[in-house]
């Protein structure tokens, strides 16, 4: 075991992976965003100055402005998929509106065209953020290399111009520059935002690194096997991308039908403006009736059906640290019937744990001796494993001697001089001719519970052994509890964590179907695989490596504090502050405003069918045509806003959830102590 990692400082972060530079559009850059803003900003001079009883000329203007800047793009797209015999339902909208403003409702119609500009800007602004973040995975995979000349020289090269069967140098702290396999070197490489492993993996001779992943202390040689262009980075990239780019559009309910209810509408409207002309009655009382018809029987209140219930549980989701990031994201939740899980930085903390401190019987330390004798010789250590033994004990306040002659080598364990004798830290394999009956007895015993074992020696006499886990989530078991309830079936883990450790993981939280060791495009296969059978499945997950799944899958939610950024853009969901019981909590939430919808489509039909059928069989007369569209409208848009109360969220997981400083995983100390040297 290495107890050095990178020779540089560590990040704050649990992961000492730095994560790649953000590239991010500007929000004002997007016509739509500038287009929405724009009419935002209008409506809201012109509606106190409409409702106060201003002159007409200070706010019409401004109502015209708002129809002009929100309406002309959906209209003019609305045009164009008329050129493809469709009609959509913002061309609808957009005439909606211009009827309501022919007969004096430009209040109604100017708030209908503010809703569809804000949300198409939404949804532009989503889609360039995805992409930019799937351009900025491209920053993990390192713009040069060095590349070793025949002659024994040394050449700065880009990376994306070496060739299979080149030889480059990997320096300690350096990021492989391509796949391909170890010549020579020993050292641990941290492949964390490829295979989501939790722990360096000790590389040798013969080994296969990928490009992308941080070199350990040692230095390495590599023959390139694999084109740049064929990386697992960059076939990460494309997978993405093709994921994004193929997934069928989503629509919302009401959008399922829009076409049926556009063509019916507007039918219906020329017939109720040409029938009563042809049946000899005048010009003005048509226009009337037909005007009166197609405020009554306009979608405003069915629009309004669905957004307000949406809208409130997005809000109330991000007031407990969920953002979810659209309507249709809101609604799709609440349809998921498989859920997978990633195991690193999901159902655990992402980080290694000290979890069993065993001194040997005849060592004469307890357990807090054998700990600081670890954590002295380890202190000068920035390796993850070291890192986790001197927060051990951090937390437990003890008073470390002082280290000299500290040596590491990778892939072997560490030497240091504590208190005037020789401490030695390694892995069981490597210290195995020092080890006795006891050692090996609580080694197998911590390995077969999927712990990683260290064996420690003080004069080359064992004293301990020391076992360190990625631990799990304290209510990772009550979530997924919660999932198979409302899924209907337990969850699959999918990870790329070796097989043992997985199985282990997994039957502590119920689980019993594991996929282990898979890299990215596995993953991404089994969701496709599963929606190939007409599964609607969540993905939840945090690194690079769950982004092509989290890109495929019906619904992915990303673990927001540890989440790599490409995963926090593919993802439909984002849990900001963490907490693994926000998971089942959302998705409860996501039903019940798919109920909430429901109830308003029915109010709002039974409305609409009560005032057309008035409308056509006697005079309806238009203000009370319009306080019966507008009651409808409000008794939709209040009854969707009952989802922004608290008691709308609830914890299916048990335990809190959202609370103002997020959750403290169990056991954590409520305020560490120091170290004293």
């Amino acid at each position: 075991m290495s107890a050095v990692l990178d020779p540089r400082p560590a990040p704050p972060s649990s992961r000492p992976c730095p994560e790649p530079p953000k590239r991010r559009a500007r929000l004002l850059a997007l016509p739509e965003a500038r287009w929405a803003l724009a009419a935002l900003v209008l409506f809201l001079i012109a509606l106190p100055l409409d409702l106060l009883e201003a002159p007409a000329w200070l706010w019409a203007p401004l109502y015209a402005a708002v129809y002009v800047t929100g309406g002309w793009e959906p209209g003019w797209e609305g045009l164009k998929a008329l050129k493809h015999k469709t009609l959509d339902v913002d061309l609808l909208m957009v005439v909606a509106a211009l009827g309501a403003a022919a007969i004096g409702q430009v209040l109604d119609g100017a708030l209908l065209i503010v809703i569809f500009a804000t949300s198409g800007a939404l949804e532009a602004v989503a889609t360039a953020r995805t992409a930019d973040s799937v351009r900025g995975l491209l920053d993990l995979a390192p713009s040069t290399a060095t590349r070793l000349r025949p002659d024994g020289g040394e050449e700065s090269v880009p990376a994306d111009t070496l060739a299979v069967g080149d030889v480059i140098l990997v320096r300690p702290g350096e990021r492989v520059g391509a796949d391909g396999q170890v010549l020579d070197g020993t050292s641990d490489l941290d492949q964390a935002t490829i295979t989501g492993e939790p722990l360096p993996v000790t590389k040798q001779v013969g080994d296969e690194v990928l490009a992308g992943t941080v070199n350990g202390t040692g230095a390495l040689r590599v023959r390139v096997e694999r084109d740049p262009a064929d990386s697992v980075i960059a076939r990460i990239v494309k997978m993405v991308e093709e994921a994004s780019g193929t997934k069928a559009p989503v629509q919302l309910f009401i959008e399922k039908v829009e076409q049926r209810y556009s063509i019916g509408m507007v039918v219906a409207t020329l017939a109720v403006f040409a029938l009563p002309l042809a049946l000899g009655d005048g010009l003005r009382p048509a226009l009337l009736r037909a005007m009166t018809f197609m405020i009554v029987a306009s979608p405003c209140a069915v629009v309004l059906s669905t957004m307000p219930p949406l809208l409130s549980a997005i809000a109330n989701a991000g007031r407990h640290g969920v953002l979810v990031k659209s309507a249709v994201v809101m609604e799709r939740l609440g349809q998921i019937d498989v859920v997978a899980l990633d195991k690193t930085g999901t159902l655990t903390e992402g980080a290694p744990r000290v979890t069993d401190i065993r001194p040997h019987p005849a060592s004469g330390l307890d357990e807090d001796g054998l700990l600081a004798l670890v954590a002295a010789a380890e202190y000068p250590s920035e390796h993850p494993l070291a890192r986790a033994v001197v927060q051990a004990a951090r937390d437990r306040g003890l008073t470390l001697a002082a280290c000299t002659g500290f040596t590491s080598v990778p892939g072997s364990g560490v030497t240091a001089d504590v208190g005037g004798r020789t401490v030695r830290i390694g892995s069981p394999a490597r210290l195995a001719a020092a080890a006795d009956r006891d050692i090996d007895v609580a080694v197998r015993a911590l390995e077969e519970e999927g712990r990683t074992a260290v064996v420690v020696l003080r004069d080359d006499i064992p004293v301990g052994v020391l076992g360190i886990a990625d631990r799990l989530r304290p209510d990772a078991e009550a979530t997924v509890a919660s999932l198979t309830e409302l899924a209907g079936r337990a969850p699959v883990l999918l990870t790329g964590d070796n097989e043992r450790a997985a199985r282990h993981l997994a039957a502590a939280v119920g689980i019993a179907d594991v996929r282990a060791g898979l890299l990215p495009q596995d993953k991404a296969a089994a969701v496709k695989q599963w929606e190939a059978e007409g599964r609607r499945v969540l993905v939840v997950g945090d690194g690079v490596n769950d982004a092509p799944a989290l890109a495929a899958a019906h619904t992915g939610i990303a673990m927001g504090r540890a989440g790599s950024d490409l995963a926090l853009e593919t993802a439909d969901v984002v849990v900001v502050r963490d907490e693994l019981a926000a998971i089942p909590a959302v998705v409860a939430l996501s039903r019940t405003a798919r109920r909430v919808v429901v109830q308003n489509l029915v109010i709002a039909g039974i409305f609409i069918t009560v005032l057309v059928t008035w409308d056509l069989i006697a005079t309806l007369p238009l203000p009370l045509g319009v306080a019966g569209h507008e009651g409808s409208t409000v008794i939709v848009g209040l009854n969707g806003l009952r989802l922004l109360r608290a008691s709308a969220w609830t914890n299916p997981a048990g335990g809190p959830v959202g609370s103002a400083g997020g959750s403290r995983p169990a056991g954590e100390a409520e305020s560490p102590g120091r170290i004293v040297r």
